[in-house]
């Protein structure tokens, strides 16, 4: 792959638990990255359920090697927000981690 098609960028951002005051918790998603990446729409199907249509679109997104990538995190791209459903390491050569992702509602 050549370096060129890595031409959008994208905010990794990890989830942090906060205390809310009256003994639960909010989550809080912090930026830990800004990284160049390729994005490609794989697919999309309509969800219909309690009356309620949704659509749920589901990308490859690829990055440069990061030894440490965790799929609780999600990848924010522009106005989107992706879910993380899983990490390729795309022939075991720690080149490229392909990211598999679904776009959140």
């Amino acid at each position: 792959m050549l370096i060129g098609t890595l031409n959008k960028r994208i905010e990794i951002q990890a989830p942090t638990r906060t205390g809310d005051g009256m003994g639960g918790f909010n989550v809080i998603f912090n930026t830990i990255a800004t990284v160049f990446c390729a994005i490609w729409p794989v697919s999309a199907k309509e969800i219909t359920a309690l009356n309620t249509t949704t659509l749920e679109v589901t990308h490859r997104i690829r990055i440069r090697y990061r030894s440490v990538f965790k799929a609780s995190w999600r990848i924010k791209f522009g106005n989107r927000y992706f879910a993380i459903v899983s990490v390729l390491n795309p022939e075991e050569k720690n080149e490229w981690l392909d990211i598999m992702a679904k776009q959140a509602a």
